[in-house]
């Protein structure tokens, strides 16, 4: 099959019709009455907060449920009287052919290689963000949907809310504040440090340890609890920025952009793990500059609280959200609603949605009953591009250098056509560290060079390219856990 050409795909955000571009689906399109049977992979905390959504649906029957830890399988199964299937193992859902969809909560690690799995046999897949560990499995994945012509929503949940088309249309077909010259993307939010022991944290027994590590590799732990806190480390998660920095980036790519830019041109990155002193790896504050080739995107992320203060640094604007600056004010976005300021800061138009939740899963079941992957919020090439910004990110982070004070000017006027909110993420960093007694200058801050990004290729060429793409695929700890190569 011919591969998608993005701007066409995306056109449909710009009323240009997208069907002609997916293949009519192979099996027969489910009647108007007929019910879907869902399975759940993963029983954890997301997975809960989607099964009774779909469950409350009359066309839905929650009949699997999976996850590696039988606890929490057990408590989950307690709550649906329609379960009819229980295991340990994904595969067992996956190759039931009485199961017609199933959820795909897991671990990040395991989003791709459990979602093409899962359309190989056959099923529709709703995946939860951010689509991709890195950047080669999210690209298998959307070529597992176009070959084996499944329906995949991506739980991006806010592209569900009526309120982005009103700010879609007050942008750019209404102009209302004049052109966009520049985007701000801002998650500040504390957590607390994970811990760090001195011996390897003991499996809790009622984990199956192969099932839950699947594609990662098998390595010592040394935080202090087994579950969530797997986000914070590169073998399993993707740190905030997969976790929240998705749906901030999600919203500017949707509102800003118009999803017009699958990969930046080009990306500088920095960050730090400071103060915590506790077994994570990713950034607790990271900050980004996004070179789009048309609008330039700056992001500003901190989880890392200012001494004496429940804030995580100083910004404008919401405090997850982003911003839209414009030839004649500005657009402040966030989950559930935003607002708009003329160029003298008055506030002159309000809108207000909702998170998109359960319109997003009942979208998703509405496209599974037609079998019209077209009719998707979130479809899985939305999803892998902005995970793909997400992946770009953290990349950037993890060829970084140490911030010396030689470097450090060259990094301050590194965002061109953004200088001036550029310049405030890094204050607002710089604030937020020494606050914590940490230097922002020769100490573990690490920025990368500018580094640029052949969207063709699907890899970094230039400044520590080498680096940059050996971060693309992840090493696969066995062939039985390793994510196939897909030709779409």
């Amino acid at each position: 099959m011919k591969r998608l050409n993005r701007r066409e795909f995306i056109g449909v955000g710009l009323g240009v019709g997208v069907a002609s571009f997916f293949p009519a689906p192979a099996q027969i399109v489910r009647g108007a009455n007929e019910r879907i049977r869902l399975g759940s992979i993963s029983c954890g905390g997301r997975a809960n907060e989607l099964l009774p959504g779909f469950s409350s649906m009359p066309e839905v029957d929650v009949v699997a449920l999976c996850d590696p830890d039988s606890a929490r399988l057990g408590s989950t199964k307690e709550k649906y009287d329609s379960v009819q299937k229980t295991s340990v193992d994904c595969r067992d859902l996956i190759d039931d052919k009485d199961i017609d969809a199933v959820i795909v909560a897991t671990c990040d690690h395991w989003h791709c290689l459990a979602a093409a799995w899962a359309m190989q046999a056959g099923k529709d897949v709703y995946v939860e963000k951010p689509l991709a560990h890195n950047i080669w499995e999210g690209i298998q994945v959307v070529n597992a949907a176009r070959k084996y012509k499944r329906v995949c929503q991506v739980g991006m949940q806010q592209r569900s809310d009526k309120m982005q088309a009103e700010i879609k249309k007050f942008l750019h077909e209404d102009k209302a504040i004049g052109e966009i010259k520049m985007a701000r993307v801002n998650h500040y939010s504390p957590r607390q440090p994970i811990g760090k022991s001195e011996t390897p944290l003991a499996l809790p027994a009622t984990v199956d340890k192969n099932m839950w590590l699947g594609p990662a590799e098998d390595v010592d732990i040394y935080r202090n609890t087994w579950h969530y806190d797997w986000h914070w480390m590169w073998n399993t998660g993707t740190g905030e920025m997969g976790n929240w920095g998705v749906h901030v980036l999600d919203d500017c790519r949707n509102n800003v952009l118009l999803d017009c830019v699958e990969f930046p041109k080009r990306i500088l990155a920095g960050g730090v793990r400071a103060a915590y002193n506790d077994d994570g790896e990713t950034p607790n504050i990271h900050f980004a500059y996004f070179d789009s080739g048309s609008i330039p995107v700056v992001l500003g992320l901190s989880t890392l609280a200012m001494k004496d203060s429940k804030s995580a640094g100083d910004h404008p604007g919401p405090g997850s959200g982003y911003i839209a600056y414009c030839e004649g004010g500005r657009l402040e976005g966030q989950r559930g609603r935003a607002r708009a300021f003329d160029s003298d800061g008055n506030l002159i138009q309000e809108f207000k949605g909702d998170s998109g939740q359960r319109d997003h899963q009942r979208n998703f079941v509405d496209a599974v009953l037609a079998q019209d992957p077209t009719m998707l919020n979130a479809e899985v090439a939305i999803g892998k591009a902005t995970s793909e910004w997400c992946n770009m990110a953290n990349i950037a982070f993890r060829c970084g250098k140490p911030l010396s004070v030689e470097r450090a000017a060259t990094v301050a006027k590194a965002a061109e056509g953004a200088e001036q909110i550029w310049g405030e993420i890094l204050e607002s960093a710089q604030k937020t560290l020494q606050s914590n007694d940490v230097s922002m200058i020769e100490s573990e801050v690490m920025v990368s060079e500018m580094m640029d990004f052949d969207a063709e290729k699907r890899q970094f060429v230039g400044a520590d390219a080498e680096l940059a793409n050996s971060f693309i695929k992840r090493k696969y700890r066995n062939a039985e856990f390793t994510m196939p190569e897909i030709d779409a």
